[in-house]
């Protein structure tokens, strides 16, 4: 499945750590996978790499997730550094705290989320400060659990983390046309770490582009992430005893290394359709236009592929919210099928709610991150508050 949660480098080392819980038999065999498979996929590349640094795909807020990531459009809060930087111009006079936590793979996977907005005294421009972490801690490193006389120690088991760190820095100012309409603009600076235990690490940098158009009931969002393409830049620490017994083991040991984020285009439209007083029914789709090769997509082709979203929100009172999303579209071999020849398509849905209580918000969302026949879900719960400013009471005059 192209889910970013399986494509994800890290992830794949994670993917074998669950194939080594298992086979607790097999341990030894698989022993240099952990570290040489990841560490081996990512040296050696200096073309665009595909599927890089995906971890900034998985999404942000409970609220997206649930729409299907359907957002570049419609997204008004917080977490408009992460799904489009011009969109936080609409937080306006008062300070924004956005927070989110979910776990994948039972807890083994762990994925937060941290967004604060700070509103210029001008009131046209707003600055974003946007913090990422997903990682998979304690996998085993069972690089030395067989000794050179054949014997097995376990006591030589280690564990480590492969963890990928962002820091998002966001500007956008809003500008309102003559028509009425308003028109945000904005950009985003990206630092990102990356590091596997203590045998890689590697920094990159990126920027993102982005604007959203406003109507009465209608928004129009686009944003060109990595506009000048983002790069990692690895370096890895292996000592003499690890290197021998990649030698040994026929490994690659890998050498410094330049990974390279083609840049990609996401197009989004949202409609607000009232129902009645209370009611009312919010329709967004959007596009991913990726360019780093043909992805397993709706539109497959090579460098451009096209994914699409759909999400729906409704709202009653702008207070309780009912949300459900599908994405992630794929055609893959029918696990039903013994000859293993026939394809069918799969999608990830998702649902989920929320409510505002003043100026406090929390969100949920449930999703499904694996195919209809073999589903594995996911809970991801959000939080987004108002930083207000009590009133200081008034001094009675004497």
């Amino acid at each position: 499945m192209k889910s970013p949660l399986y494509l994800d480098i890290r992830q794949k080392t994670h993917n074998r750590w669950l194939m080594l819980k298992r086979m607790r038999g097999k341990t030894c065999l698989f022993s240099l996978l952990i570290v040489a498979g990841c560490l081996s996929q990512l040296s050696g590349f200096a073309q665009f790499t595909q599927y890089s640094n995906e971890f900034l795909n998985i999404g942000a807020g409970a609220r997206g997730m649930a729409m299907g990531n359907a957002q570049v459009a419609s997204v008004t809060d917080g977490t408009a550094g992460y799904w489009n930087p011009a969109a936080l111009a609409n937080v306006r006079d008062v300070p924004q705290l956005s927070l989110m936590h979910a776990e994948y793979f039972a807890g083994v996977g762990k994925y937060d989320f941290g967004n604060l907005v700070l509103p210029l005294k001008d009131n046209k421009r707003t600055l974003g400060i946007t913090l990422l972490r997903f990682a998979v801690d304690d996998i085993p490193n069972t690089i030395f659990l067989v000794q050179p006389d054949g014997s097995v120690n376990f006591s030589n088991i280690t564990t480590f983390s492969s963890a990928d760190y962002a820091l998002i820095l966001s500007l956008a100012q809003q500008n309102k046309l003559r028509n009425g309409n308003l028109l945000n603009f904005g950009g985003n600076a990206k630092i990102i770490y990356q590091q596997a235990g203590d045998f890689a690490h590697a920094w990159g940098f990126g920027f993102d582009a982005a604007i959203q158009l406003i109507g009465k009931r209608w928004k129009l969002g686009i944003v060109g992430k990595d506009i000048t393409t983002t790069f990692n830049a690895w370096s890895f620490t292996l000592d003499q005893a690890v290197q021998e017994i990649f030698y040994e083991t026929e490994n690659m040991i890998p050498g410094k290394s330049l990974e390279l984020t083609a840049p990609q285009l996401i197009f989004g439209g949202a409609y607000s359709i009232p129902i009645d007083k209370k009611l009312s029914l919010m329709v967004e789709a959007d596009v991913d236009a990726t360019f780093d090769g043909r992805r397993n997509t709706v539109v497959s082709s090579n460098p451009i592929s096209l994914d699409p979203r759909l999400g729906l929100e409704l709202s009653f009172r702008n207070v309780f919210f009912v949300r459900a999303g599908i994405d992630n579209f794929q055609k893959v071999l029918d696990d039903r099928d013994t000859t293993n020849s026939r394809k069918i398509w799969i999608y990830q849905p998702s649902i989920g709610a929320g409510f505002k209580v003043g100026d406090v918000q929390i969100d949920y969302a449930f999703t499904n991150l694996a195919n209809q026949s073999y589903p594995l879900y996911t809970n991801v719960f959000s939080l987004r508050v108002d930083l207000r400013k009590k009133e200081k009471k008034g001094v009675p005059a004497r």
